[in-house]
């Protein structure tokens, strides 16, 4: 049997004053639950079909290769007793090496690169596995408060069978030097937890002349639960 345990200390608070526009988009009133039917927690269906073959590889352009350090992502997406969870669509979006997103208002004065779009998508296999190819992302300043820069990071999305079935959250770096003032790192609660929002340097699958490799396996829930945006049932 499943056993389902508190887990509200291992997610950031939807107001919190070190992060500042939060303020300003967290929800004001209660939370209202609405009942899913059926069809909200049946389908759509995520199939080998709706990803294309080349999704997972962030590198590669219309006219080459993106710029910067070639890095392989990967890991598994759990339930909190190991279980594998299988058919998740993993989605990730991040800045290019420059620290720039292809984002319109994007101002930071890095170069953009016009062959990296910063977005991919992968399912996860029968063993809750993914693997992404793509481009370490750089550091970049943001107006948060005075000298405030984000460490480089990758976002991430999983969608479970449905569209409502859905847990944002973001993947760190090891010994980044910025994780002492950065908001979205610092809200977690428990420390422990913080610290699982950061991978782990993995040299046995980094390739030879390729890429470096870097493994973070995703926690749904439970005492080991990966960090998300908005706490979850």
């Amino acid at each position: 049997m499943t056993r389902f345990r508190d887990d509200s200390e291992s997610h950031p608070p939807m107001d919190y004053a070190g992060y500042k526009s939060t303020a300003l988009r967290h929800p004001k009133q209660p939370l209202i639950a609405l009942p899913h039917r059926l069809t909200e927690v049946t389908g759509p269906v995520f199939g080998d079909d709706r990803v294309g073959e080349h999704d997972h590889d962030l590198t590669q352009g219309p006219g080459g290769e993106a710029v910067g350090q070639r890095i392989i992502v990967h890991g598994h997406v759990k339930e909190d007793d190991g279980r594998p969870v299988p058919d998740t669509l993993v989605e990730i979006w991040q800045a290019n090496a420059g620290g720039r997103y292809r984002h319109q208002v994007d101002r930071w004065p890095s170069p953009l690169d016009p062959n990296f779009t910063g977005a991919g998508r992968t399912l996860t296999d029968k063993d809750g596995y993914f693997r992404f190819l793509t481009i370490k992302p750089g550091a970049y300043p943001w107006r948060n408060h005075p000298n405030a820069w984000r460490p480089a990071h990758i976002h991430f999305s999983l969608f479970g069978r449905a569209f409502t079935q859905r847990l944002v959250t973001q993947m760190y770096f090891p010994d980044d030097p910025l994780f002492f003032q950065d908001p979205m790192y610092n809200s977690i609660r428990d420390e422990r937890a913080a610290k699982r929002m950061v991978s782990a340097f993995d040299y046995e699958s980094t390739e030879d002349h390729w890429a470096l490799a870097y493994r973070w396996d995703i926690v749904l829930r439970g005492e080991e639960a990966t960090p998300t945006e908005e706490p979850h049932a």
